[in-house]
């Protein structure tokens, strides 16, 4: 099934930038001069396993006259009615506009399914912004940024629900519904089931010669990978379909990953581009390392870029029937992962042998353990009520003698766990208190091996703009 993809919202939001991104060649042209495109630009894409037909529009203007800007607006009505789902941007660094609202009320009142997105979110410049982004209405904002590809897997999820909408015939009661809802945001919602049928899609990535195809070999039962002494032998990623305990698994095997200043020529600039690509799209990602010199400099670049794209992690320590002392050997590993990546804390290990095939279940388990835990829901009360514990046992600092003062705890999504927290003077809360936080609330919740996100919000003062 190919879907129709229009990608619409105000002047100057990314949406060129975005079609581009997704049909994966510069084909609008972009510029920071609003209002570059005014016809319709249609081409092919695709977002991982989804293909796409994209429509780029000129950016909404509300107005109804004979001026070109009407016109303008007429072709992106237009490229609404001809598509089965709308990519409705904004920019999370200028927030959501008045014109922004006028637009989505439009579109809560058509018939088409909307996915809502903040554009210009890499970094942190963009966080107050995509909090605002569920006034609009329509659901839970996905934070991207087209020019630089962040945050697609996210954008993957939210097409890949809102695809299979459109094939069950369900859109209509589905806006119908939302738009007649009076908060948007319900913290205390039940979060949708894991489907147990949609396969889980597990990468092992690592540095060339770590021993990842014959892990996958050892797993598989097969010599499905080409294996051998020297190093760089897999130079794409590849998808082999299996089960495990009935369980539908997608494993994909990488190329390896060098220091970038050692990658020159262009074939494996490719294959570290695919590798890249298959990480952003996983799951789980399995760390393979070698154990003579496991969690060196690549190693924690690798797993921090698997944390930074939001997906589980496990560390396999592989080639372990090579290892002499193995209980020292362990602990070894235990405390260069600690140190090296102490906001990975409690990420599992597991030292396996693709040779002889031992310790793969666990391996296995591991992964679908971290699965469960990326894909969790806790309710609002509990996490409210560990607020106030962990709040109680170590008080938030005062900052210029003025007490932070959290106030309320929910999640917003999951996969990764991401929660708000509403607190006074939100905005000087230090790095450390957050990671203390992070680190109460992984080890309460048992959320090992998974990233975890926590975004700060400050209430509004209702006395603020009250004449003294």
């Amino acid at each position: 099934m190919t879907l129709t993809v229009a990608i619409v919202g105000r002047p100057n939001v990314g949406k060129s930038t975005l079609f581009n991104r997704l049909a994966g060649r510069k084909i609008a042209i972009v510029d920071d001069q609003p209002g570059v495109t005014r016809d319709r630009k249609e081409a092919v894409g695709r977002l991982g396993d989804i293909d796409l037909k994209l429509i780029d529009t000129a950016g909404f203007e509300d107005v109804n006259d004979s001026s070109l800007e009407t016109r303008m607006r007429r072709q992106t009505e237009i490229a609404i009615k001809e598509a089965d789902i709308c990519i409705f941007l904004y920019d999370a660094r200028a927030g959501v506009t008045p014109l922004d609202e006028r637009f989505a009320q439009l579109l809560r009142k058509s018939d088409k399914p909307v996915l809502l997105a903040a554009n210009k979110c890499e970094g942190k410049q963009g966080d107050e912004g995509l909090m605002e982004g569920w006034r609009l209405g329509l659901g839970e904002p996905a934070p991207l940024s087209a020019e630089h590809g962040e945050g697609m897997s996210d954008l993957y999820e939210q097409l890949r629900q809102a695809e299979q909408k459109v094939a069950e015939g369900q859109n209509a009661s589905d806006l119908e519904a939302m738009a007649e809802a009076e908060e948007p945001f319900d913290p205390d919602a039940e979060a949708p089931p894991v489907d147990p049928t949609k396969p889980i899609r597990i990468a092992f990535v690592g540095r060339p010669n770590a021993g990842k195809s014959t892990l996958l070999n050892a797993i598989l039962g097969d010599d499905r990978f080409i294996t051998g002494p020297e190093a760089g032998i897999t130079r794409d990623s590849v998808t082999v379909a299996w089960k495990w305990r009935d369980r539908e698994i997608r494993l994909v095997d990488t190329a390896g990953l060098r220091k970038r200043a050692k990658v020159q020529e262009k074939l494996e600039r490719l294959s570290t581009m695919e590798t890249t690509h298959s990480i952003r799209f996983a799951d789980v990602v399995v760390l393979v390392m070698d154990p003579k010199d496991a969690f060196e400099k690549q190693d924690v670049q690798i797993a921090n870029l698997v944390l930074r794209e939001g997906r589980g992690l496990v560390y396999a320590i592989t080639k372990w029937d090579t290892v002499d002392n193995t209980s020292e050997a362990r602990r070894e590993m235990d405390h260069q992962a600690e140190a090296h990546l102490p906001h990975a804390k409690g990420t599992p290990l597991v030292p396996v042998s693709g040779t002889t095939g031992r310790h793969l279940d666990k391996l296995m388990d591991a992964c679908l353990k971290v699965h469960k835990d990326w894909s969790a829901r806790i309710k609002t009360r509990d996490l409210n009520d560990w607020l106030l514990y962990v709040t109680q046992k170590h008080p938030p600092p005062a900052p210029n003698g003025k007490r932070i003062k959290p106030r309320y705890m929910a999640q917003m999504k999951t996969r990764p766990p991401t929660f708000v927290l509403m607190a006074s003077r939100a905005e000087e809360m230090p790095e450390t208190y957050k990671r203390y936080l992070l680190n109460e609330l992984r080890e309460a919740f048992d959320l090992p091996g998974v990233p975890i996100r926590l975004v700060l919000r400050q209430g509004k003062n209702p006395f603020a703009d009250k004449e003294k």
